[in-house]
């Protein structure tokens, strides 16, 4: 069960914690300025936009986290 606690915490966030979870995802380079809750994918991963800096420009993409609720463990990728 996702507890309201841990529903709360899930779609609030930031970017910078967004950034430690995708570098531990292995992507050690990237990093977001800005991150914006979006919803619930059909497959249950909380969707985030994400803003960041290439050749100058700021760019977006999205990151998805899976959150598997019988370890307590939040994990991030593409």
């Amino acid at each position: 069960m996702v507890t309201a606690d841990k529903l709360k915490l899930l779609t609030n966030f930031p970017a910078f914690m967004l950034t430690t979870m995708i570098q531990q995802a292995g992507y050690k380079k990237d990093k977001f300025n800005t991150a914006k809750f979006l919803g619930l994918t059909n497959g249950g991963q909380f969707c985030y936009s994400v803003t960041y800096i290439e050749n100058n420009e700021e760019c977006n993409t999205k990151v998805f986290l899976n959150y598997d609720s019988v370890a307590d463990v939040v994990s991030a990728d593409y």
